[in-house]
């Protein structure tokens, strides 16, 4: 009975062996189908690879000539550069080294076109329409200059929007920008037009100048300290038209500052990014925004 006992534990032993040796042989030599495809996926990616590399390679040539001409267009008109943004993030692709890094690296790429295609249209796009607004002359753009010089995004206040007045502690529309400027500081015109109201008073906005320019702007400087035009005269873009002072209800030194179109109020802190760099801008607009009370 053992020997018989032994006899079946050897069979065992040997069948299971050869089993194993059996699989072995058949996972290291032979492919499964999944395995013949994924290799044949990996073979075709990388003999793809150069190919998008190169062909990346080219359309980032195409996208930098563009970004230079819109660059060109946007010192002549804006005087100031278009920014661009980042054609792809690197940190998507991460260090890869395992069996699907052809894989990855090839759909790293494909997105990385993608994203420069759709940079490409966008900036083809800004230089139509920038060409559109050459071709009407530009007396279809707003004032884009700033009244006052070298101010700092430390120096904006409230802009447009419901605003606590100072005196009251209730919130009021403000329809313009404060910009804090020491009282005397010289104001000039931020585009070229003709001045076609001059008022002096001691209440309300104070002493106020408005400028009426092509293409149905108006802008308004309010709480000033002397003026130095007339109405009826003709100021050119960056002309002293008056001073920074206190007339008027004002809690502190500031230009009130206000830009119309065809009478509709709009926001001046959007037409001052021709005055500013990509940085300064944003700091503007923060500031803009997130001050809640005005200065009258």
């Amino acid at each position: 009975m053992w020997k018989l006992v032994k006899k079946i534990l050897g069979y065992l032993a040997v069948t299971i062996s050869l089993a194993i040796f059996y699989y072995v042989v058949f996972a290291y030599f032979v492919s499964t189908d999944t395995e013949k495809r994924l290799i044949a996926e990996n073979r075709m990616y990388a003999e793809a690879l150069p190919k998008l590399v190169e062909e990346a390679a080219l359309i980032e040539d195409a996208v930098e000539g563009l970004t230079l001409r819109d660059d060109h267009i946007y010192l002549e008109v804006f005087n100031a550069n278009a920014p661009i943004p980042d054609p792809a993030n690197p940190n998507e692709y991460v260090n890869v080294a395992d069996s699907v890094a052809e894989h990855r690296i090839a759909r790293y790429t494909e997105r990385k076109l993608d994203k420069v295609f759709e940079n490409a249209s966008a900036v083809e796009a800004n230089f139509i329409k920038i060409m559109e607004k050459l071709q009407h002359g530009a007396d279809s753009l707003p004032p884009l200059s700033l009244p006052l010089k070298d101010v700092s995004y430390a120096q904006v206040g409230a802009s447009l929007g419901s605003k606590v007045n100072p005196f009251y502690k209730v919130e009021v529309q403000h329809d313009g920008l404060d910009l804090l400027a020491q009282q005397g500081a010289p104001v000039y015109a931020s585009a070229d037009g003709v001045v076609t109201d001059v008022i002096r008073s001691a209440k309300g906005r104070g002493n106020q100048v408005e400028i009426t320019h092509d293409g149905g702007y108006v802008t308004l400087y309010a709480h000033l300290g002397s003026i130095k035009v007339t109405r009826g005269q003709r100021v050119s873009r960056g002309k002293e038209i008056a001073t920074v002072g206190i007339s008027g209800s004002s809690f502190a030194p500031h230009l009130h500052y206000e830009v119309h179109h065809n009478g509709v109020v709009l926001d001046p802190v959007n037409c001052l990014f021709a005055s500013l760099d990509a940085n300064e801008y944003a700091n503007f607009m923060y500031m803009a925004s997130k001050i809640g009370q005005s200065l009258d």
